[in-house]
């Protein structure tokens, strides 16, 4: 630490806290211990450095109750584009007319267990009670999903024609995320759900975790 004896050392560390040394040994309290910084910060803190603007990804574990959903199948999709391509975008507006338990129409990643034989992975619907027993409009069908717990992902607000990045932004927050830091793992039986990009309150999706063995329920 740059003393040039033991007793000198004594002395400041007395001086400084109203402590011995030996005493502190014995019995620790709290002190302002001075933290020094590596040398590779030192010009970081010193000097102005301009940096390229951070996109912040807010992440929120929530619970989706058990519900059904009016789904439209694709056949071949994995994504928006491909599903629009083969379905047509004007199914958004039909999901959007059905009162949703979110307040708005969904779009879903089928695991396997949801899917019928040559459809698509990729679906759009919306979200209704187990006790739905209205109209379901021709072509569609309807999934039962479980009580699920979610991490959602909502990326910052953005300007509308940089949706395309917002969506990478969050994208890749997704996927260098390690969830077992909050004692879960991802939950492969129940879909990822994606929200309409929305620029004033940034792209949202929502994937499934589960609690890992020998961790105890909050």
């Amino acid at each position: 630490m740059g003393f040039g004896s033991v007793d000198g050392y004594q002395r400041a560390f007395l001086r400084e806290f109203g402590i011995n040394p030996s005493e502190y040994a014995l019995k620790p309290i709290p002190l302002y211990l001075f933290t020094p910084y590596d040398v590779k910060f030192r010009k970081t803190m010193k000097e102005e450095k301009r940096m390229e603007t951070a996109k912040n990804v807010f992440i929120q574990v929530i619970e989706k109750p058990a519900r059904k959903v009016i789904i439209k199948r694709g056949v071949k999709a994995t994504e928006y584009f491909a599903y629009c391509e083969e379905v047509s975008c004007d199914v958004w507006g039909l999901l959007t007319s059905i009162k949703s338990i979110g307040g708005e129409p969904v779009c879903l990643w089928l695991p396997q267990t949801y899917r019928k034989a040559e459809t698509s992975e990729y679906v759009q619907g919306v979200e209704v009670p187990t006790s739905y027993d209205g109209e379901i409009p021709d072509g569609f069908d309807v999934i039962e999903l479980p009580k699920a717990k979610y991490l959602m992902f909502q990326g910052e607000p953005f300007a509308e024609e940089d949706y395309c990045k917002a969506i990478e932004d969050v994208t890749n927050a997704i996927t260098k995320y390690d969830p077992i830091i909050i004692g879960y793992s991802w939950d492969k039986l129940n879909p990822r759900i994606q929200l309409e990009p929305v620029g004033t309150r940034g792209y949202i999706e929502l994937v499934a975790i589960q609690k890992t063995p020998h961790t105890k329920q909050p």
